[in-house]
């Protein structure tokens, strides 16, 4: 390599390292706007003290130009409206939603709910690009290795019921560029109780979903506990609908569920090897 080639590449180096801080600050900026926007009802905002959100995305690393693949948000899109104001400007951001023809009747209603959601907004959220994963036969999500993150939230137990986690992880794995990062959060089950292999309970074992993520290819990295409640002694009559949001149970021993708050949660961050 000759001289000038070199000096270029190292003046290519410097200008990164000299960037990232201005860019992880600017991603910040962005979030704490989007978590106090109009665009959020008081009663998703109230979840944040549960969910961390903020701390969350900081852990995953995410920054404002990234391409990032939700996973299944759902008919609310609570993270949906983080995200979308974060990533409008450089970024993109692609939602894998359910089958809108789907045969369950939640999934055709949470996906109408969620697209009745977005195009009422379209100012905020008119940039999003809507996919659908509908595991065994509906699993591109996004573009082969298109994206930088993937995140999903709660959703691991979903699939589990279904023996699907493992052909979700993998369509993850697909989608993600070389380095790219797969954030989880799940409702964690203690690790002194054998796995459901359905996870009726909602209820997730750690190491159990460090070995499916390890199985579809991914390096584990690094773990939070940002978003544990050790409150939860996850022995609920209903699961994890037990507690808030859900509360199964109704007016039934609500205080007592209440003060526990929302699930203990394990925050997993794995990579796809470069």
């Amino acid at each position: 390599m000759n001289k000038k080639r070199l000096n270029f590449y190292v003046l290519i180096i410097a200008c990164w390292h000299f960037f990232q801080p201005a860019m992880a600050a600017d991603t910040k900026r962005l979030i704490q706007q989007s978590l106090v926007g109009d665009h959020r009802s008081e009663i998703h905002k109230a979840r944040d003290v549960y969910r961390h959100p903020a701390e969350t995305l900081d852990f995953f690393g995410l920054k404002s130009d990234m391409t990032v693949v939700e996973i299944w948000p759902g008919g609310a899109g609570w993270y949906t409206e983080i995200l979308a104001p974060v990533l409008f400007q450089k970024g993109n951001l692609y939602t894998a939603h359910f089958n809108p023809n789907s045969e369950v009747a939640y999934f055709k209603k949470s996906y109408r709910k969620f697209a009745e959601k977005t195009k009422a907004n379209s100012d905020l959220y008119g940039n999003i690009r809507v996919t659908i994963l509908q595991p065994p036969s509906l699993v591109t999500i996004a573009p082969p290795e298109s994206a930088d993150l993937v995140l999903t939230f709660r959703n691991v137990h979903n699939w589990m019921r279904n023996d699907q986690a493992l052909t979700v992880i993998k369509a993850m794995f697909d989608t993600l560029k070389p380095g790219g990062i797969l954030g989880v959060v799940e409702h964690r089950a203690p690790t002194t109780r054998a796995q459901d292999p359905k996870a009726k309970s909602g209820y997730v074992r750690e190491d159990y979903v460090v070995d499916l993520a390890r199985q579809a290819g991914f390096i584990f990295i690094a773990k939070s506990e940002i978003n544990a409640n050790p409150k939860d002694l996850k022995d609920h009559p209903k699961g994890v609908w037990t507690l808030p949001p859900s509360l199964r149970l109704k007016e039934q021993d609500q205080d007592k569920y209440l003060t526990i708050g929302e699930s203990d949660r394990m925050t997993l961050k794995f990579k796809k090897p470069n």
